[in-house]
């Protein structure tokens, strides 16, 4: 039985999902390492440093070995690394070949371009999952331009915007992800082969051409320089899931809320019978995607945290922080996996109610408007004086519970500064105070195009 909800049977795909768990599960791991150790051989043997066929047959070795994983687990936890161990039994098999097998690496150099090579497929996904969500978001902020709703700050009304105005914020977020990974790829995808203390001193001076080698075979980045202890760019490939999550966890905040009974239903996530029911209450509703977007994005963020602890490495081989990565990594991309999952899932369907927006927008009676009155009439009275009158004929309208037109009404200034009784009308409406929110979106979506 699963111990975590990561791989469990009841929550493995609310909080992740199969693909990603296929990217990180131990069978392909072990995968990724025998990939390196024939890529290597193939390296060596084209430039000479092992016979050709000692390459064709630990190839040939690494396609068809079947792992005795006890055997694997045992002298892994004995050695205290898994390479060692691997390297038996791939020996084995290539039989006399085997004495090539893993010739001039050490046991980082493998797992560091595995890790590596795991990033690249892993990172596919996640660009997938994103160009998706950018997509779904410039749809929801086209059809919904013109929507008005209540803009709040500190949890008040404050300002009339647009829903479209609200998602095109939520799209802007994820387009400079998309950015962001875009640039931190060749950053990341960069292969390890250095020998035991970063000098491939093993290899002589051919250390370097097998080197490019054996990157070239992987399709990977040559790095400059051994990275065995320099960890920035797994601790940046980690940190990403952490803004992009967060995002997500922004947009899950702004959708649960809004799905409040108090708020109205603005949003709803999407229907599917029995989906966020009470198990006691039969009318609840329950916001279930927003919820586990914002439990897997705090995970994520601890995560962060451990891969950036993993960078304090001592010296040119560290003393523990690299095996915070074994658990950061895997964890932070299966999380962050789930919590993108889930957002495609609710912003795909999301339902959007434009007239419990409106109805909302009503509830201040206009008192939503009183910048825009108060910047009408500023032209005829003076900024300082149309926010003064305008301040008191607010505090009328909320002790006399009336609208704010009608407690306008009782300041003839304000009226006459208006135009009279139908511009009091026009600039109490929310949705004639809508700024540039729509314009705003447009800029948005052509920035896309």
């Amino acid at each position: 039985m699963a111990a975590t909800p990561l791989d469990s049977r009841l929550f493995a795909d609310m909080v992740g999902t199969r693909a990603m768990r296929a990217v990180f599960d131990d069978a392909a791991l072990v995968a990724r390492w025998l990939e390196v150790e024939a890529a290597l051989a193939r390296a060596e043997a084209r430039l000479g440093v092992i016979p050709e066929e000692a390459a064709r047959a630990i190839e040939a070795a690494a396609r068809r070995i079947v792992i005795d994983w006890e055997r694997l687990r045992r002298e892994t936890e004995n050695v205290g690394y898994p390479i060692l161990p691997l390297v038996h039994q791939l020996a084995e098999e290539a039989g006399e070949a085997g004495r090539y097998v893993h010739w001039g690496a050490t046991t980082q150099d493998i797992m560091d371009t595995a890790t590596v090579l795991q990033l690249r497929a892993a990172l596919d996904l996640v660009a997938a999952d994103i160009e998706a969500l950018r997509g779904i978001l410039a749809d929801l902020a086209r059809a919904h331009r013109d929507t008005p709703m209540a803009g709040r700050t500190h949890l008040q009304q404050a300002l009339p915007v647009t829903f479209g105005y609200k998602a095109a914020v939520w799209l802007s977020m994820l387009d400079r992800h998309a950015e962001r990974l875009t640039q931190l790829r060749p950053r990341v995808e960069m292969g390890q082969f250095a020998g035991a203390a970063g000098t491939l001193a093993s290899l002589g001076d051919r250390g370097l051409a097998v080197q490019e080698a054996l990157c070239a075979e992987l399709g990977l980045a040559v790095p400059p320089i051994a990275w065995h202890v320099a960890r920035d760019g797994i601790a940046e490939a980690v940190a990403l899931l952490g803004l992009v999550t967060g995002s997500l966890a922004k947009v899950a905040t702004d959708v649960a809320l809004m799905m409040a009974t108090e708020f109205g239903g603005e949003v709803m996530e999407p229907f599917v019978p029995g989906r966020g029911a009470s198990s006691t209450m039969p009318q609840k509703r329950n916001p279930i995607s927003c919820e586990l977007i914002l439990a897997t994005a705090k995970a994520v963020r601890q995560q962060v945290g451990l891969a950036l602890d993993a960078m304090l490495a001592d010296f040119e081989r560290a003393t523990g922080p690299w095996h915070l990565e074994w658990l950061a990594v895997p964890e932070a991309f299966i999380l962050s996996a789930g919590c993108l999952a889930q957002a495609r899932f609710l912003l795909a369907g999301l339902e959007v109610h434009p007239h419990r927006m409106r109805a909302n927008l009503a509830l201040s009676r206009g008192l939503i408007a009183a910048e825009a009155v108060m910047m009408a009439a500023a032209p005829a009275l003076g900024r300082q004086r149309a926010h003064d009158v305008v301040y008191e004929a607010c505090r009328a309208a909320l002790a006399r519970d009336i609208p704010l037109a009608e407690a306008l009404a009782g300041f003839p200034e304000l009226v006459e500064a208006l135009g009279g009784p139908a511009g009091v009308a026009a600039r109490c409406d929310p949705a004639n105070y809508l700024g540039l929110a729509p314009a705003m979106v447009d800029r948005m979506l052509a920035a896309r195009a």
